[in-house]
Formats: C-alpha cells, sequence, structure tokens
C-alpha cells in the first residue's frame, strides 16, 4: 500500500472514530443532560480511553459545541441554501423560508437540545454561548443577508435588515414554538406549519413591506 493510500485509511478511520464519539455523546447529552455527562462515560461507552477522545476534543465543552454545530448549522443552512435568490415575490420566498424555519426548528431533536439549553445554562452559562455561537447566531447573519437582499430590491421598506430578521423569526416562532417547546402539542403537520408561516409573513409585510408594491 502506498503512502497517500495509508494516509486516505487513516484519514477514514479518523472520521469514523469521530463519528462514533459525536454519535454517542448526542445520545448521552439529551439522555442525561450536560452536567451528568463525563468525558469518562463517553470513553466507556465508545470502549476506549478518555487519552484517545481528548485527541478528538479537547474537552466536553468543545465535544458539545461539535454536537451543536452538527444538529443545528447544517440543517438550518439546507434551509437557506434551497431558497431561490430573491425575485419579484417576496412573500412567496418569506413563506417558504418560514415554513423551512419552523419545521426544522420544530423537529424533535431540535426540540431537545432547546430544552438541553434553558434546563442547563442556568449552572453553566457557557452552553448557551455555544448553543447561542453554533446554531442562532449564525442563523441570524444568513437571515439578515436574505433581508438585505429583499431591501435592496424593493421588495422591503429599508431599514436594519438584523432587525427585520429578529421580527421576522420572532412572529414565525410565535405561540406555537412555545407550546412545542413545553410538549403541549406534538410536531405539528406541514400544512398547519405553512399556514401558520402564511399567517406570520402576511403579518410581517403589514409592518417591513415596502407599501408601494402589491402583494396580493
Amino acid at each position: 500500500m502506498s503512502l497517500s493510500e495509508n494516509v486516505q485509511t487513516e484519514n477514514v478511520k479518523s472520521e469514523a472514530r469521530r463519528r462514533a464519539i459525536l454519535d454517542v455523546a448526542r445520545a448521552i447529552f439529551l439522555a442525561e443532560g450536560y452536567a451528568a455527562t463525563s468525558m469518562s462515560e463517553i470513553a466507556a461507552r465508545l470502549g476506549g480511553s478518555k487519552g484517545t477522545l481528548y485527541n478528538y476534543f479537547r474537552s466536553k465543552e468543545e465535544l458539545f459545541a461539535a454536537f451543536m454545530i452538527e444538529t443545528c448549522q447544517g440543517p438550518a443552512n439546507a434551509v437557506f441554501d434551497r431558497l431561490p435568490p430573491v425575485g419579484d415575490d417576496a412573500r412567496a420566498a418569506l413563506v417558504e423560508l418560514g415554513a423551512g424555519l419552523l419545521e426544522f426548528i420544530l423537529r424533535e431533536e431540535s426540540m431537545a437540545v432547546h430544552r438541553l439549553v434553558v434546563a442547563e445554562s442556568g449552572r453553566f452559562p457557557e452552553l448557551g454561548r455555544v448553543f447561542y455561537e453554533t446554531g442562532p447566531r449564525l442563523g441570524e447573519s444568513r437571515l439578515g443577508e436574505f433581508m438585505r437582499q429583499a431591501m435592496g430590491a424593493g421588495l422591503l421598506r429599508q431599514g436594519d435588515p438584523v432587525e427585520a430578521g429578529r421580527w421576522f423569526k420572532a412572529l414565525i416562532l410565535s405561540d406555537i414554538y412555545s407550546r412545542r417547546l413545553w410538549g403541549v402539542i406534538s410536531d405539528p403537520a406541514p400544512a398547519e406549519i405553512r399556514s401558520h408561516a402564511i399567517q406570520a409573513v402576511d403579518i410581517f409585510l403589514a409592518a417591513f413591506g415596502d407599501a408601494s408594491k402589491d402583494r396580493d
């Protein structure tokens, strides 16, 4: 076997090991919480040593951050990546964006992560910071960019695009997110999600839409 083949094989093994660590860490974090999870337990579940685990992740916080990135960033980016460029119909684009965001945030794994962060960030403030930096903050940036493009195209009233994005997200999450977080309702059907997104978008456009544009 050549040197390059050896390197490739080792890279594949390393990535498989990292994948196994993240899978075990996810299961323990969600089942037991951040405080009760230890690097020793994760290593024991993997059947290896803590030394090997620390070769991949230097601390429990770093491992939690990797878990957050995988859980939040990839799916959230997919929502934005599948959107077409801002066109002439701001309402249609916002409904698709809102429904996609709501579907992602309300899924069971996302809700489990939110409950974990809410439950433990009082004792471990770093959890809230890690969650915000790896998830909501990046989503806020992507949403702000979308609003900036819409404002540039004259589809929304001129203003702070990041602030507009925050209001849009708040309207999209209004009521339904809290009830899902508390376990009052189960995962909404796609039709219910879309209906909620349509109502939220219409309220948003009443406040932020360009009054000179016909949105009917």
